[in-house]
């Protein structure tokens, strides 16, 4: 369950969504009314879609999985790359890299060079080579930042998209369906919600509108990765309990064995029986009468 009224999305304009004429007539299953030229957005279906993506969310996060947060237009920049770093996950917030996700190992590569450059400035392996040539790398090295320097951790594909207007982010939307990669993205009136996994329908230009379903969504990681830490604890004492067992076991089956080995040698008879070691009647140096 999400801690978000259906009063704080009014008053955060969710419901407001794009002119008439720019509307996508399969959303209309998500508009409530009509006014002054502009569609109203049914907030009840906002509230029951947000709660959806919620526990998706919830249930990556709790995997270990990674969620790429995709966002590109001005006013959800900055609310997408502080609402993701604060979940140590990995955005994009500039231009959407072409093969980004269908081409990945080519991205990896990227990542690569830039670290291996990063490396070269610290240790002073490009103080050998010419000015020129170390500003041309230097400014290489700050592109490749800002363009791919958010998803340096990404070391896989990412389980999920989230996606801040599917219209303007047509691309990550067709690599990720390419690849099967589930999708969860704010829906305006002029987008298409039956291309999106798990669409929130709500205003994607309004910068609050876009905060307070972000910061829904990074509860939900949250405490996705709260009950990821409390099942790992819980594992690793089942661990511990089940080797102290078995520690417990090993001593009391050497303790048996050990007992049973000094009963039997407490027990044990000399060979040949009691009368053994003494002279048989007649024999040589015997009590008996000497033969005639």
């Amino acid at each position: 369950m999400i801690n978000v009224t259906q009063e704080e999305l009014l008053s955060a304009g969710v419901h407001f969504g794009h002119l008439k004429r720019k509307w996508n007539p399969k959303m209309a299953a998500y508009i409530f009314m009509e006014r002054n030229g502009i569609h109203i957005i049914d907030l009840n279906k906002t509230h029951a879609k947000l709660e959806e993506a919620a526990a998706a969310v919830k249930q990556i996060a709790k995997s270990g999985k990674k969620i790429l947060f995709v966002a590109t237009k001005k006013q959800a920049k900055e609310i997408v790359a502080s609402a993701s770093k604060s979940v140590n996950m990995p955005y994009i917030t500039e231009r959407w890299p072409g093969g980004m996700l269908t081409n990945f190992a080519t991205q990896r590569k990227s990542v690569k060079k830039m670290a291996s450059l990063e490396k070269m400035m610290s240790d002073g392996t490009l103080d050998v080579i010419s000015k020129k040539e170390r500003l041309q790398m230097s400014r290489q090295k700050s592109k490749m930042e800002k363009l791919i320097g958010s998803i340096a951790d990404l070391n896989r594909l990412p389980a999920a998209l989230f996606i801040v207007d599917t219209v303007k982010e047509h691309i990550a939307v067709d690599e990720a369906i390419k690849l099967g990669i589930p999708t969860i993205a704010i829906c305006d009136t002029n987008c298409d919600p039956s291309i999106i996994d798990f669409p929130i329908p709500a205003n994607d230009d309004a910068s609050k509108s876009i905060e307070l379903i972000l910061n829904a969504m990074v509860r939900s990681i949250e405490e996705g990765l709260a009950e990821r830490k409390v099942d790992k604890e819980q594992e690793r004492e089942r661990e511990v309990a089940t080797d102290e067992e078995s520690e417990d076991r090993k001593v009391m089956a050497s303790g048996d064995e050990e007992e049973g080995a000094s009963e039997g040698g407490r027990g044990k008879k000399p060979a040949g029986g009691p009368g053994a070691n003494r002279p048989r009647k007649g024999g040589p140096g015997g009590g008996g009468a000497p033969r005639r």
